[in-house]
């Protein structure tokens, strides 16, 4: 397997924390995100239709190998000033709020603008009409929407948060179970090794693996491989071995079984379902 690495963001990302998950909520920090090859996944809806879950939006949520891959390529950030007071530090938080609500404001108020001069397009279109005065009257109508359209303020999208990520907040914190350290670390190793190549890789929870792995960006390539991590003293079971590669025959991907080794390298071993005798 080979592929070029990728390239560190300029930008500082900042990461924010919604319990255990980490969250990129700037589109800024997006791009930095993607410009290292990490992809994430979409959570939040769009401002025009925060209803639907088609099409989704921020925050995007990273894998826990992305955000320390991503820890690895930024710079830390500059120290800032602290705040003289409580006070200053609160209005601060309050202006950033408020510019944050004029942008999404500026917005949506130009997607509704847009979405009223279709709807005047197709009123006429619906009527048959393609002459010269009816083209004249089509501009005239969308000159006056331009000039006299009002987007209320009370018509403003905004999303909110309804859900809560990680362990239930509630129950005791015994609950929680203790995050395996040296699986954790394996799959790192190997995250980082498959970026270093060149290739992409999202979460493979739902074919029975660590990660899928894409020759490319995943909106243009499909997956060709599904990589399960293991320790090099690790012991697997004919069964899972079965099971895993059954599968992988019937996704059409190949299943990679990625052991990190004591060099810094990790070692790929490809399985293949071949029937059974």
């Amino acid at each position: 397997m080979s592929g070029q690495g990728a390239e560190s963001p300029a930008r500082q990302v900042r990461v924010s924390r919604c319990d255990s998950a980490p969250l990129l909520w700037r589109t800024q920090d997006v791009e930095a995100a993607r410009s290292l090859g990490l992809v994430g996944a979409l959570l939040g809806s769009l401002p025009r239709t925060p209803r639907q879950n088609l099409r989704l939006g921020r925050p995007l949520l990273l894998l826990p190998e992305e955000e320390q891959l991503l820890g690895t390529s930024r710079r830390p950030p500059p120290p800032s000033p602290p705040p003289t007071s409580a006070r200053e530090a609160r209005a601060a938080e309050v202006a950033l709020f408020q510019e944050s609500l004029q942008q999404s404001y500026d917005c949506q108020r130009v997607l509704a603008l847009h979405e009223r001069k279709r709807a005047v397009r197709r009123s006429f279109s619906a009527d048959g009409a393609g002459d010269s005065e009816a083209e004249a009257e089509l501009r005239r109508r969308l000159e006056a929407v331009e000039r006299h359209f009002v987007f209320p303020r009370s018509a403003l999208a905004v999303q909110l948060s309804t859900a809560r990520a990680g362990p239930d907040a509630d129950g005791p914190p015994g609950n929680a179970a203790a995050p395996d350290a040296v699986r954790d670390d394996a799959r790192f190793r190997v995250f980082a090794d498959l970026r270093r190549r060149g290739f992409y890789l999202t979460s493979a929870g739902k074919f029975g693996g660590d990660f899928l792995v894409y020759p490319g960006d995943p909106l243009r390539f499909h997956a060709h491989f599904i990589a399960v991590c293991l320790r090099a003293d690790q012991d697997v079971t004919l069964s899972d071995l079965l099971a895993i590669s059954r599968l992988g025959s019937n996704v059409k991907k190949t299943v990679l079984l990625c052991s990190p080794r004591d060099d810094d390298g990790v070692m790929y071993s490809s399985l293949t379902w071949s029937g059974m005798v």
